[in-house]
């Protein structure tokens, strides 16, 4: 065997300049830990941040935690999240002791998170269980108040280090959606998603729509020859079917229509609205119309999603 020391197959610097090199940041995790009262309503605040694409696990064990937060933000990118919440409560009985230590866990890793913690009045509590017809997770084989004074008692060191504290005694389910979208996201702007679908009566009714617009009264520019193998999409049939009497009309009045009950959607918490906007074999009438609408909403400030249903079906 030769003396000889092996031959430099790698480049000097090599080393140095992947040391030097920038490596990809990743966006500090977000995690939220939803807590508080039994029937102060978790479960409703949990539903909202799903709504805003938080991943979100509810009755979590308080030691699972930290391996959630690891595994959602250093896992593959497909199963990658930022947005964390846990519904961390006295359900998880014994493992709640351990949210403390859990918590302080995240903070020595470089985690940071919030807490939010949602009450009610002991009046309101017990009206509420009772309207479920269920015992409170603690009353064991006393009364509902024995189980909210016990849960009161355990919960008062977490919920001093909370960092928003919601009192629902006297909101509803929209008001406490709105609460709770105004705390994470810091804006209680409300915003609704409208999305405009053309579709062909003879292939049927959309399920999904809340509204439906019938635009077979105009002229169909299928009898027409130049603008028979066109769709609604293209210039020649949108300046045919918006430059039929009474179109424009239509739309201008049908979307003023539309504004007082949009905002009534808003106020009830409904957040995605389809209008489906019909003619016979959706390709024409229906889908320049469907686009005129989209283009009116979208300039009174909505936020509007336009799709063709049956485009190419025939």
């Amino acid at each position: 065997m030769s003396d000889e020391p092996s031959p430099i197959t790698v480049p000097s610097g090599i080393p140095a300049i992947d040391a030097a090199a920038a490596h990809p940041r990743l966006d500090p995790p977000e995690v939220l830990i939803i807590t508080g009262m039994s029937g102060a309503g978790r479960t409703r605040a949990a539903a909202v941040l799903e709504d805003l694409d938080w991943y979100v696990v509810d009755n979590l064990p308080a030691q699972m935690l930290t391996h959630l937060v690891g595994m959602l933000t250093t896992g593959p990118p497909e199963t990658r999240s930022h947005r964390v919440a846990a519904v961390i409560d006295v359900r998880g009985r014994g493992f709640f002791s351990q949210l403390a230590q859990v918590l302080g866990d995240l903070r020595d890793a470089g985690v940071a998170h919030r807490i939010l913690f949602l009450d009610a009045s002991d009046e309101v509590l017990v009206r509420r269980y009772e309207q479920v017809r269920r015992p409170h997770p603690l009353q064991g084989d006393g009364r509902i108040l024995d189980g909210i004074a016990e849960e009161r008692a355990v919960l008062s060191d977490i919920r001093e280090r909370a960092d928003t504290v919601i009192d629902t005694s006297d909101l509803n389910v929209h008001d406490l959606a709105r609460e709770v979208r105004a705390t994470v996201t810091g804006d209680s702007t409300d915003v609704l998603r409208i999305s405009v679908l053309s579709f062909g009566f003879k292939y049927g009714i959309p399920l999904d729509a809340d509204h439906v617009v019938d635009v077979r009264f105009l002229a169909n520019p299928y009898w027409i020859t130049e603008l028979r193998h066109l769709t609604g999409r293209d210039r020649p049939v949108r300046e045919y079917v918006l430059g039929l009497p009474g179109a424009v009309t239509f739309v201008d009045r049908y979307v003023a229509a539309l504004e007082p009950v949009l905002a009534g959607y808003l106020n009830e918490e409904k957040r995605y609205v389809t209008i489906a906007v019909g003619c016979t074999g959706g390709k024409h009438r229906s889908v320049a119309i469907s686009e005129a609408i989209a283009a009116r909403l979208r300039g009174a400030g909505h936020r509007v999603s336009v799709a063709a249903r049956d485009l190419g079906k025939e």
